[in-house]
């Protein structure tokens, strides 16, 4: 039986430190089955959990001084909370699990603590007809484990209490900050490619001037919705993240306007204004899914919205795309015709 270390090491630290900057994060598991923690024995407490590692590093470091078997169900490398979402941390999951360990042979009880954040995808009825365990849903912190086996399982108010600190809003900007590197990339290249086209011709002086001032607003928004949108979260007007982003995004373009001029026209500002609003808007909904803010109604209206201003948004990027095009039409024949009276003049005028 494999047993677990209480402790983390300096791997598990940096592999911690990967996951939340989103490198691997989606092979960050551990192998499903029946672990343990001390010296246990058949009247010792059965926890389940995700083999997400985080997850499972969570449970294991709160089990110092506990005899305790460890659960571990195949979620496919995703966390409680979501796995019960997407149902695979379910009643059909943890039974196979039971039985696959021969839980049933191994303790003398017939329950098995899984975590509060596994209730939506667990019916502990349904898992006592499958496996025989009944399910007793622990609290929502891993932190407060050793409190609830002392206190005889039972949990107490704070520990069904949903919180969302600054301290936990603030640990999921870095995966959102990572995760956005590679459209951010993209994004600016075409900003610094589109800039340069001007009335007139192409200008790379215009294409590096313009493009430095998208490519900085770009920046900027993205700290505004992934940063501070989710650190200013309880005191932005409004329960939708999307409107918390508009908010953090429409202040911080007033504020690279006013201390950054760009040199462009009024309507240049306006457009440079409205992707910052937008881009930051995007960044502030990647928050929902982990917040109490919003209930599961609440998202789903909000995505509508949010598709619905989306699907504006293409239209918009349509239209600029064919006036785009007939520019670069236009800029087109302007080079062939200038090659070609420099190649091949016009014999019908001839020199005085």
């Amino acid at each position: 039986m494999p047993r677990l270390r209480t402790r983390l090491g300096l791997k598990d630290l940096l592999g911690a430190v990967r996951a939340r900057l989103g490198i691997a994060r989606n092979q960050y598991k551990v192998n499903p089955g029946l672990y343990c923690t001390g010296t246990p024995g058949p009247r010792s407490p059965v926890l389940a959990t995700a083999n997400y590692k985080l997850s499972f590093d969570a449970l294991r470091k709160e089990l110092a001084d506990i005899d305790a078997w460890v659960l571990v169900v195949d979620t496919r490398g995703i966390n409680v909370w979501c796995a019960a979402g997407k149902g695979t941390f379910s009643a059909d999951e943890v039974a196979y699990q039971a039985g696959r360990a021969r839980l049933a042979e191994i303790v003398s009880h017939r329950e098995l603590i899984l975590p509060q954040f596994a209730a939506t995808g667990v019916a502990s009825q349904k898992l006592r007809e499958k496996c025989g365990f009944r399910g007793i849903f622990g609290p929502l912190r891993a932190a407060d484990i050793a409190k609830f086996l002392k206190d005889g399982k039972k949990a107490d108010e704070t520990m069904r209490t949903v919180t969302f600190t600054l301290g936990e809003r603030l640990v999921l900007v870095p995966v959102e900050i990572a995760l956005i590197w590679k459209p951010f990339v993209l994004v600016t290249l075409s900003l610094f490619v589109l800039s340069g086209i001007g009335p007139g011709f192409y200008s790379l002086d215009a294409a590096l001037g313009r493009g430095m001032t998208a490519a900085g607003a770009t920046v900027l928004a993205i700290l505004a919705g992934a940063l501070a949108a989710p650190a200013l979260l309880p005191w932005l007007p409004g329960r939708q993240f999307w409107l918390k982003g508009v908010q953090t995004g429409g202040a911080a373009g007033f504020a690279y306007l006013f201390f950054f001029p760009t040199g462009v026209s009024p309507a240049g500002n306006a457009g440079l204004w409205l992707w910052m609003a937008a881009a930051a808007s995007y960044m502030a909904m990647n928050f929902t899914g982990a917040t109490p803010y919003t209930s599961l109604s609440g998202f789903e209206q909000e995505m509508r919205v949010f598709k619905d201003e989306t699907r504006a948004f293409q239209d918009e990027m349509r239209k600029d795309r064919k006036d785009l095009n007939k520019k670069w039409g236009e800029l087109a024949n302007k080079m062939g015709t200038i090659i070609e009276d420099i190649l091949a003049p016009n014999p019908e005028i001839s020199p005085e």
